[in-house]
């Protein structure tokens, strides 16, 4: 296999899809969260490619991944990357929007994926009630559309620390590591881009027709609104169990390396 710091490219059908592939065994995916890039993984590719063929992508409109040209849908981007790479069954990691994407993959290519870890969402169909979070979404929508680069990165990674905790009780490192990948997708985008994405339906009432095991795997710090989702995942699911991550919000991975590596790994020694 490659190295952990080469980047291939999957060109088909008018989209270029950037991704990481490195380690051998069963294949694992980690998909990252909206704005970021496979570069979020960073610190678990190393240890998860000693066991297994470790695929992280950059999803379309994302890091080195080409813009869409047109209506898409993650999972397909997902589903059609691992066919091009005659690979699969896979176990899907995501975070977020990533989280997301792995959910949507297990209702609509089933075939294709062996067991689901999702940090800090539910299905792709979120809810968003908590004051704090519809204020975070607010603010950072708003600066979008005007145009304001710094102030949406300041409202964004306020999700970092989370609702529990000021900006600066996370490690200055991982501030700067989430700034820099959203940095450089946006700027891939212009103010006022139609949205793209297609939504797939009714993620919540197929939830409960995932039949491979599924893990949250979440910051005990992150939003009501995302760890209530994914309670109603693992309710949903025939086979889910939940997991937290101490001292961590939305990004346990980034903030929490070991911990959130090593409660990855004890779910995957279970399958």
């Amino acid at each position: 296999m490659t190295a952990a710091s080469e980047v291939f490219q999957f060109a088909t059908e008018g989209r270029r899809i950037a991704y990481r592939d490195t380690g051998g065994g069963p294949p694992l995916v980690l998909l990252h969260g909206g704005f970021l890039d496979h570069r979020m993984w960073d610190d678990q590719i190393p240890a998860l490619a000693a066991e297994y063929r470790v695929i992280a992508p950059d999803a379309r409109g994302h890091g080195e991944s080409s813009n869409a040209n047109g209506p898409f849908r993650p999972t397909d981007d997902v589903a059609d990357l691992l066919r091009g790479l005659d690979t699969g069954p896979a176990i899907l990691v995501g975070l977020s929007m990533g989280a997301a994407t792995a959910v949507d993959t297990a209702l609509e290519h089933p075939d294709l994926v062996r067991a689901v870890v999702a940090s800090g969402a539910g299905t792709s169909e979120p809810e968003f009630t908590s004051p704090w979070t519809v204020g975070v979404n607010t603010a950072w929508t708003k600066a979008l559309a005007a145009g304001d680069i710094d102030g949406w990165l300041d409202a964004f990674t306020l999700f970092a620390p989370g609702p529990h905790r000021p900006l600066d009780a996370v490690d200055p490192g991982v501030v700067r590591r989430l700034r820099a990948m959203c940095d450089h997708t946006v700027r891939k985008h212009t103010t006022g881009e139609p949205p793209l994405i297609t939504p797939v339906a009714d993620t919540w009432a197929r939830a409960s027709r995932i039949r491979v095991p599924v893990l949250a795997l979440n910051g005990s710090l992150d939003a009501d609104d995302h760890l209530a989702m994914s309670a109603r995942l693992i309710a949903a699911v025939p086979h889910g169990r939940t997991a937290l991550i101490d001292a961590a919000a939305h990004y346990p991975n980034m903030e929490r390396p070991a911990e959130f590596t090593a409660a990855l790994t004890d779910f995957l020694r279970t399958l």
